[in-house]
């Protein structure tokens, strides 16, 4: 019989192994054991520790390219993003200086205007800085606590603004701490001037009006002069807020022919939701003259008569 037609490989018996269920159950027994005593005795840490030493450097190899992809996209969007904030940076300088230097012209001309009406000079409001801390625990109001209280000068009353405009007044004074009434609230209300029209009103706080809260004119004929997107400021006639702080902008405008009076909603321009940082005035009437008293008419004398 030629060699390569005889049968080297070991008989079908004797290659017979273990049958599949019981390999199942001698696995299963297995990974059994090794999970009971790996919680009970943590006998693989040692392996986990050995095997993801070995396994790093592959693991570092591995995530290069999406670490040098990540970076790379990171870098160009960075560079587009440093390109546009310094074409803004650039267009918003040019813009300024345009009106640095109408606001210089105009600045001089009201000086003279003043000397020669012989009008007395604008009144200059103090300001000191101070943090919102939290939110009060009243859901039914819209107030603030600010770290600044009768310690550091801060009087029932003050005006509180932020970098956009004004964001309530101050209602209650502790020594260390203030309790500031947002704008929003509905028991707050600020004379406001428009400046378009020049007309005079009172924005009242709605908390419910926008999910944000909003302030609402209230009061005002229905044929006045009032146009989405009119700038509302402070009138000062209160004597408590500074004339022409920016207050709100006016976002919806209804009338009605069954009502006298328009439904007029404003946006406030402060972050009345957000703000962190804001300006703690004086309140107005500290600066005021004091009022004269009355005089008695000519010819008669106080309590009697001529």
């Amino acid at each position: 019989m030629p060699p390569g037609t005889l049968e080297r490989s070991a008989p079908s018996f004797f290659r017979h192994g273990p049958s599949p269920r019981a390999r199942l159950l001698l696995y299963g027994a297995l990974a059994l054991f090794l999970m009971v005593a790996d919680a009970r005795f943590h006998v693989t840490e040692p392996l986990r520790a050995v095997v993801a030493t070995l396994l790093y450097p592959l693991q570092w190899v591995a995530q290069q390219p999406v670490q040098l992809a990540t970076y790379g996209a990171g870098y160009v969007q960075s560079l587009q993003a440093t390109q546009h904030d310094l074409d803004e940076t650039r267009r918003s300088m040019a813009e300024m200086a345009l009106r640095a230097g109408q606001t210089e012209q105009l600045l001089r001309e009201n000086t003279q205007l003043r000397e020669l009406l012989a009008l007395r000079e604008r009144l200059t409001t103090a300001a000191r800085a101070a943090q919102v801390l939290y939110d009060t625990a009243d859901p039914y109001t819209r107030r603030v606590i600010v770290d600044q209280g009768q310690l550091a000068g801060v009087e029932p009353g003050s005006p509180v603004m932020d970098a956009y405009g004004v964001l309530g007044q101050v209602t209650r004074v502790y020594p260390l701490l203030s309790e500031v009434t947002l704008l929003i609230d509905r028991d707050q209300t600020i004379p406001v001037l428009n400046v378009r029209t020049g007309a005079r009103s009172v924005t009242y706080g709605d908390p419910l009006a926008a999910p944000g809260g909003a302030v609402e004119l209230r009061f005002t004929p229905g044929n006045a002069d009032v146009q989405e997107g009119d700038l509302l400021t402070t009138s000062g006639i209160d004597g408590v807020y500074p004339p022409g702080l920016p207050v709100a902008r006016v976002v919806r405008v209804e009338r009605r022919a069954d009502s006298t009076f328009a439904r007029i909603w404003c946006e406030p321009l402060a972050r009345v939701q957000g703000a962190r940082h804001v300006m703690v005035l004086q309140p107005l009437k500290a600066e005021l003259p004091e009022r004269p008293e009355p005089q008695p008419a000519p010819g008669k004398k106080r309590g009697g008569r001529k």
